[in-house]
């Protein structure tokens, strides 16, 4: 496969991932129309919405140790024909019941693309692998970002919500008949047993391996918990308007791209390894996070706001999976499996935490963000202490 080849087969693993950035928040952006259809309130859609996670968790780590064994093709392509019933059978449903089925089979969609195409892009791009990882998030911001416009110009002409389904739907329709044409990178993965993953490891490898996975949990909580109470926190806190506080977490998302260009840029060009990436990533969200909870003033909260959007949710998450991968090569799709996994536990565990601490004011909360980014820190000095001596690009 020649460059050309290898950009043309990436761009089509990258369209997947701009649909499943709309599917995303494909179901909030709908709320009030989809209640309706099922006669039920907002938080009864919420709770459909959950059914993604739900999903997700239910088959990751073992799409991931399957991909080892089946090969990267094989779950592309069933991520693609799990999604698409997902758009179709949400506008269908006539409850919510039958919709969370259907949340379900989107959050395995997203398992199997995660299993299947994280490898394979570092297959395709050996020597780039955290770039063409990085890219994913970017493609799922894009798509993000473009799906609210959908849905607004819907609603501006009076059309169908559905169209947007049916519109996602069809896109991943057309993607198919291409990927299933494609011809991955051939890796030899016949000779895999899962035995294998029980190999023995040595005492660094293993220590690796748990602060890779704790990273994994990591990285998911920090962006996380600003995501979801960043507009609380400038309401409460430092008596914002709804409108105002709204605002910070466009800024955050803001952030989140510059980010993504910025990691892109850095590990394209070889000017920081991975490793190194995760250490500044997560000691700027640390110093950011305990200075918008120490500073109550509207001008450090909205660039802080920026600077956690840029180093939380950057890539770095991207960045951890390829430094994991490429330390465990032979076992790819297991390490993708496990690593986003307990990246998935974050969001079951995180909202039960932050619940609980609301109690005590949403201050609390990003005291406790604080808290899970220093462990972050730690996280990064414990595996650039244990790579310091590997070559391999990315780490």
């Amino acid at each position: 496969m020649d460059r050309t080849e290898r950009v043309k087969f990436s761009w089509h693993l990258y369209l997947n991932y701009l649909i499943h950035g709309m599917a995303i928040v494909i179901l909030a952006q709908n709320m009030n129309v989809l209640g309706d259809q099922w006669h039920v309130s907002d938080a009864k859609v919420a709770m459909v919405i959950s059914s993604l996670g739900f999903g997700r968790l239910l088959v990751l780590y073992f799409s991931g140790l399957l991909s080892d064994k089946y090969g990267r093709k094989l779950f592309v392509r069933m991520g693609i024909l799990t999604y698409i019933p997902f758009f179709i059978g949400i506008v269908l449903s006539p409850n919510v019941y039958v919709a969370y089925f259907f949340g379900i089979l989107a959050g395995m969609a997203n398992s199997f693309l995660d299993s299947g195409t994280y490898p394979a892009l570092m297959e395709t791009f050996p020597t780039n692998a955290t770039t063409a990882n990085v890219l994913i998030k970017a493609f799922a911001s894009i798509g993000e970002l473009i799906l609210p416009i959908f849905v607004t110009i819907l609603e501006a002409f009076n059309l169908w919500y559905g169209y947007s389904f049916i519109f996602c739907a069809a896109v991943l329709a057309l993607n198919y008949l291409f990927i299933r044409k494609a011809k991955f990178v051939d890796v030899d993965v016949s000779g895999i047993k899962f035995k294998d993953s029980k190999s023995k490891l040595s005492v660094v490898e293993k220590v690796n391996a748990v602060t890779l996975t704790v990273y994994g949990y990591i990285a998911m909580s920090t962006f996380y918990l600003v995501s979801q109470w960043l507009t609380k926190y400038g309401q409460e806190a430092l008596n914002m308007n709804t409108a105002h506080a709204r605002y910070l977490v466009s800024i955050y998302s803001m952030g989140s791209i510059v980010g993504v260009i910025i990691t892109t840029i850095l590990t394209s060009r070889h000017l920081l390894k991975g490793t190194h990436i995760m250490l500044l990533s997560t000691v700027i969200s640390f110093v950011t996070l305990t200075t918008m909870t120490a500073i109550l003033n509207p001008t450090v909260i909205l660039i802080g706001s920026f600077l956690v959007g840029a180093s939380a949710a950057g890539g770095v998450l991207q960045v951890g999976l390829t430094i994991m991968s490429e330390l465990f090569p032979k076992r790819k799709g297991m390490v993708t499996g496990i690593y986003y996994t307990a990246g998935g536990l974050s969001s079951f565990t995180i909202p039960v935490i932050t619940g609980f601490l609301y109690n005590n004011g949403v201050r609390s909360i990003m005291v406790f963000d604080c808290v899970i980014a220093v462990i972050g820190v730690l996280c990064s000095v414990v595996v650039i202490l244990n790579t310091r001596n590997k070559s391999a690009i990315g780490v």
